[in-house]
């Protein structure tokens, strides 16, 4: 196992730097769909039909409920064999499955395309911070989480403002087109690419190095795994849903969508980008004086997150844009600290079935249900009621992983002291 005082491994920058670039294609095919959403929704649906915003907000769980189901598949996979490989055909997959969704003639055929985008990310999650894990020791691996998900809220913006340049120049169908070639380069890169991982583990049958049934059973017993996946979730619920309806919220509070789209793209790039760096290098930080210092710094986030966010719904705009960019802020203050204290509460050759059941739990109960909840409250009530949903979800996430802290330490210890490769307590 990596110890506090090991370096990282020969050629964990390349590996950092081709994986933040795929999370960065990552997270721009799946937000230039929340981008065009009013004009597919314009495509497919009648003006008045009070249906149409749930209809469209079932697109982001096409994506997700493929995402979460294929993700313990292929993560069991990545337990076992290279975890690159999977990554590449995983990325090309994805990547032609958005250039796809282009060519869709109908709202179902574009369903379609999103469940196969949804299969082809199941593999990347789960095995990209598992690589990355093996690559750099414990106490970095706080600020090389972040650096990794620094391509989230980068990505995520990137989404936005391409979309909305593409599709006010060529149309919505153009902007997946466009945004998929990087992805199919990146993918091919991948197998040329050595696993970090040791081909055998001291001490361990061959049968066993990877997960086996009761090593789900263990993660559910873990107490900071559980905690993390149930504040995860809360936190996930609450982006997902301001991420996918931010487009309509700015014309319900009638902002120009050509001007506002790369405002707020323009807010997730830089207050995104600057917490997500900031969480994981203080977190890392803290730990020497707060041993739950990564449950608290992502705790402490949604909290101040969660007044932010009210206050945009009410005063008015452009002041509005001021509170917007303190809630992203905030919110994006977990995104390193809490990947990061997921991969060190559980050992090692079970950490690709750990992140898998993650996104399993975070997607099902999380973004999975807020794209449509929050489509027909807004629809029956308004776009107000909506966020104010959004707003109680970073509430509840900061509370649990505050509550969490006091059992982060032991269960990080629990894995450093056990031998490399032993099944997890």
């Amino acid at each position: 196992m990596t110890t506090n005082d090991s370096p990282a491994k020969s050629g964990a920058r390349f590996a950092l730097g081709l994986l933040l670039a795929i999370n960065l294609f990552n997270y721009i095919d799946r937000f230039v769909l929340a981008a065009v959403e009013p004009n597919i929704r314009a495509t497919f649906f009648a003006p008045n039909d009070p249906n149409a915003m749930l209809r469209t907000g079932t697109l982001a769980p096409a994506f997700l409920f493929t995402y979460m189901i294929a993700a313990p598949i292929l993560g069991f996979l990545a337990d076992r064999f290279s975890r690159w490989l999977i990554v590449g055909v995983c990325v090309i997959l994805w990547s032609f499955a958005t250039a796809t969704s282009g060519f869709a003639a109908t709202f179902a055929a574009l369903f379609i395309t999103r469940i196969f985008v949804g299969i082809g990310e199941g593999g990347y999650g789960p095995a990209a911070p598992t690589i990355l894990s093996d690559y750099f020791p414990l106490q970095m691996r706080g600020r090389i989480m972040a650096i990794f998900c620094g391509a989230i809220p980068v990505g995520s913006a990137l989404g936005y403002v391409l979309g909305g340049i593409i599709n006010h120049q060529l149309g919505w169908r153009w902007a997946f087109y466009l945004v998929a070639i990087p992805g199919i380069i990146l993918g091919l890169a991948c197998f040329w690419q050595r696993d970090p991982r040791p081909r055998t583990v001291p001490g361990l049958p061959k049968r066993q190095r990877g997960a086996a049934k009761r090593d789900y059973f263990a993660l559910l017993r873990n107490r900071s795994f559980v905690i993390n996946c149930l504040a995860q979730t809360a936190m996930t619920f609450a982006l997902g849903g301001l991420a996918f309806w931010m487009s309509a919220y700015l014309i319900f509070r009638k902002q120009p969508p050509e001007l506002a789209t790369p405002i707020f793209g323009g807010i997730t790039v830089v207050a995104g980008l600057l917490s997500t760096l900031l969480g994981g290098f203080l977190a890392d930080r803290l730990q020497k004086r707060f041993s739950g210092s990564y449950f608290m710094v992502s705790g402490l986030g949604m909290l101040l997150a969660f007044p932010f966010c009210i206050a945009m719904l009410y005063v008015p705009f452009p002041l509005a844009w001021v509170f917007l960019f303190g809630s992203v802020f905030f919110v994006f203050l977990n995104t390193g600290p809490s990947n990061a204290a997921l991969a060190n509460v559980v050992a090692p050759r079970i950490r690709a079935t750990a992140f898998a059941l993650n996104i399993l739990i975070i997607h099902l109960l999380g973004d999975a249900l807020s794209p449509p909840l929050l489509g027909a409250v807004a629809g029956h009530y308004d776009m107000t009621m909506a966020f104010l949903v959004v707003s109680a979800a970073m509430l509840i996430s900061g509370i649990i992983w505050l509550l969490g802290m006091k059992y982060l330490a032991a269960d990080t210890a629990a894995v450093e002291l056990n031998a490399e490769g032993s099944p997890q307590a």
